[in-house]
């Protein structure tokens, strides 16, 4: 029987629970007091890199050009856009449509969720959410009002909207809304323009608790798509846009473990599925009879390569593929009888860097959109054209105050685990500060849901490699950075591996001389997070200072109890902790139940009380247990933010003095101040 003694906290509305947090703050506060100095310089460092007055490189949909600017002061970016003419953007006419700012006012927390444009350009549908707990609120805007330029918003919201997607009539949306309890989109809702939505239509319920709901639209804009999803399997029903009023139809009926996902062109269904293999396969189906029994194979499951997604267009399509651990880009044209031929790769001349598909809302183009960076290129915005087989760079985010590419250097190397698994590792630096086996070593790593970890540019931690810092990245099994079969080796009852994996890779590196094995800081948030609790309690000695934020770290009691948000649809990554088998197995890594009497590095917890995946009391009970067991006499900070979510602070400049926090927290520990 598990017992816990902190189980109080969980009681968000009590004032003692308000209390303790709110002292909690207070002593984190007074415990970085003195760097107080250091905490401002580096948020006036990280400020001076970022461009504050820019804009985004627009994008072209039906007749608008769309794009993102932000201004110097404003915490939030504005959207807009202009007219098409012939074929460029308006320069003498933008409109604003959404101001972040606006929808601030007021309020310490702002997040906007889904946006949709009507075809006709009219009516904007957006969702806002003011707490963190992600719970958003639908309005709707007519942006045709010459006497309101930014749109007037109709009377009428909707409480805990998720997706929401316009209908070719200009006058129906659909939109899916959570359970409550559950906290999953399991309704989708049909909404006519001019009716009240007490009268919106209840179109599909999703009984089981597994599941989300999702709407969205195919690229070429024939087809309304509704997909239910668990972690494992998918299954998605389709209707034609056109008739909004119509009857759905379902594609593949959903078989545990088969995921699949769909997308139009001509009469064909063009679908991504792994029901031959765990990297996903590329197939076809006629409109009419979509069920699997007429799939025909278009690219054949491959054992080292997997299909990440498709981005598919009226004369080619582009394959997003992760091969040995990096991504690419390949792209196919269709002949006249339509057959697909691979006609050219997207080369990318790093050792590591991210690229994937930037906006592309046109169906009927010749050109592609693809986003790419790297630990050393700023963020990028590159438009191939099929043609010439050229790709021009629209956009590099400009980095102000000396940035200079050229001091720096990333690589990529790979730490072999026991069982002889490479388990690859990023790696970005200074040249001019790096000294074998001196420098300390800054390591992150998450490890779950099959997520990838993205390696691109971060202006911010220039402020930690000016220092000399080597910075490293460690793709551990249980993400998906070598494909499907990789986030399978750490999940469920082999879910150690993530954490031994991590332990390996940070003990390569300083035996390899990328970093002073007695100045190592760790970062992880959310699942990382509980990867930061593990492998401090398999091997705290090697770690001078960890960094964990809103941290799934009481994995045993939130996993038991089914009336928590998200619990059962976590099962397939985890386990069922009501089944001997996997309760002992999670018991045995549950950072919270793990904790016994010794010395402990320097650690610096952080959490939101609005939190709606990793609730507040998670990390909340981890540092109050800890506290009573550690041996040392190094800082163990809890800091919570009390207005806000999983992810923080919302505003730009809030979110930069919070990490400002977080690096003077880092650099005090690893003896660089």
């Amino acid at each position: 029987m598990l017992v816990d003694d902190y189980a109080w906290l969980r009681e968000k509305e009590s004032p003692e629970v308000t209390a303790y947090l709110e002292a909690e703050n207070a002593y984190a506060e007074g415990v970085m007091a003195p760097l107080a100095g250091l905490r401002e310089q580096l948020y006036q460092e990280m400020l001076s890199h970022i461009k504050q007055t820019d804009v985004s490189v627009p994008y072209r949909d039906g007749g608008w050009w769309y794009y993102t600017r932000t201004e110097e002061g404003l915490q939030y970016p504005i959207h807009c856009r202009r007219a098409d003419v012939d074929g460029a953007a308006d320069p003498a006419a933008e409109q604003v449509i959404l101001d972040g700012n606006a929808l601030a006012q007021g309020h310490a927390f702002m997040g906007i969720g889904g946006t949709d444009v009507s075809d006709d350009g009219r009516w904007l549908a957006y969702s806002v959410d003011h707490t963190g707990f992600r719970q958003y609120t639908l309005q709707i805007k007519d942006l045709a009002n010459p006497e309101m330029p930014g749109g007037e918003v109709l009377a009428g919201e909707v409480e805990r909207v998720g997706s929401v997607v316009w209908a070719a009539d200009n006058t129906t949306i659909f939109y899916t809304v959570e359970d409550e309890e559950q906290k999953r989109q399991f309704q989708l809702w049909r909404h006519a323009l001019g009716t009240e939505h007490s009268a919106d239509v209840l179109v599909f319920e999703e009984p089981d608790e597994r599941f989300n709901l999702a709407a969205g639209r195919t690229r070429d804009g024939k087809f309304l798509v509704m997909e239910a999803g668990s972690h494992t399997t998918t299954e998605s029903r389709f209707l034609a846009a056109d008739d909004p009023t119509g009857e759905w139809t379902l594609v593949a009926a959903r078989e545990d473990e088969h995921e699949y996902s769909i997308d139009h062109r001509n009469g064909l269904w063009f679908i991504r599925t792994n029901d031959s293999g765990r990297n996903f396969r590329l197939v076809t189906a006629p409109v009419a009879t979509p069920g699997r029994e007429h799939w025909s194979a278009l690219l054949d499951h491959r054992q080292d390569i997997m299909l990440e997604d498709i981005d598919l267009f009226e004369r080619f399509f582009v394959s997003c593929e992760r091969e040995d651990g990096l991504p690419h880009l390949r792209l196919w044209s269709f002949t006249e009888n339509d057959r697909a031929i691979q006609s050219n790769e997207i080369r990318f001349p790093e050792p590591v860097y991210s690229a994937f598909p930037h906006i592309n809302r046109e169906f009927d183009t010749s050109k592609f959109r693809y986003a790419y960076q790297s630990l050393v290129t700023p963020s990028s915005v590159y438009e191939y054209d099929l043609a010439s087989g050229n790709s021009a760079l629209l956009k590099q985010v400009e980095v102000p105050g000396g940035f200079d590419r050229e001091l720096y250097a990333s690589e990529r190397v790979f730490a072999t685990a026991s069982d002889g698994v490479r388990v690859p590792v990023s790696l970005v630096y200074r040249k001019d500060t790096r000294k074998a086996g001196e420098n300390p070593l800054y390591v992150y790593g998450y490890g779950s849901y099959g997520y990838s970890l993205p390696i691109g540019f971060n202006a911010n931690r220039l402020s930690l490699l000016d220092r000399g810092v080597v910075m490293a990245s460690a793709h551990i099994r249980g993400g998906g950075d070598m494909g499907k079969p990789w986030h399978d080796a750490g999940k469920m009852l082999v879910k150690r591996n993530t954490f031994s994996d991590f332990v390996t890779a940070v003990e390569y590196l300083t035996s390899s001389g990328y970093g002073d094995p007695a100045r190592v800081a760790i970062e992880g948030g959310s699942a990382g997070g509980l990867l930061m609790g593990a492998v401090v309690n398999l091997k705290p000695e090697i770690f001078r200072a960890v960094l964990s934020h809103v941290p799934f770290v009481d994995v045993m009691n939130t996993m038991l109890d089914a009336s928590l948000p998200l619990t059962v649809p976590e099962y397939e990554e985890w386990g069922n902790p009501n089944e001997a088998e996997y309760f002992h197995y999670m018991l045995s890594y549950s950072p919270y139940d793990n904790l016994k009497p010794g010395s402990y590095p320097a650690i610096l917890v952080k959490t939101s009380l609005n939190d709606s995946q990793v609730m507040y009391w998670e990390p909340a009970k981890y540092v109050a247990r800890l506290r009573t067991l550690k041996t040392d006499d190094k800082p163990l900070l809890l800091v919570t933010n009390m207005e806000a979510g999983h992810g923080g602070a919302s505003g730009r400049y809030d979110y930069l003095k919070e990490i400002a926090f977080d690096y003077a927290f880092l650099l005090r520990e690893l003896g660089i101040v």
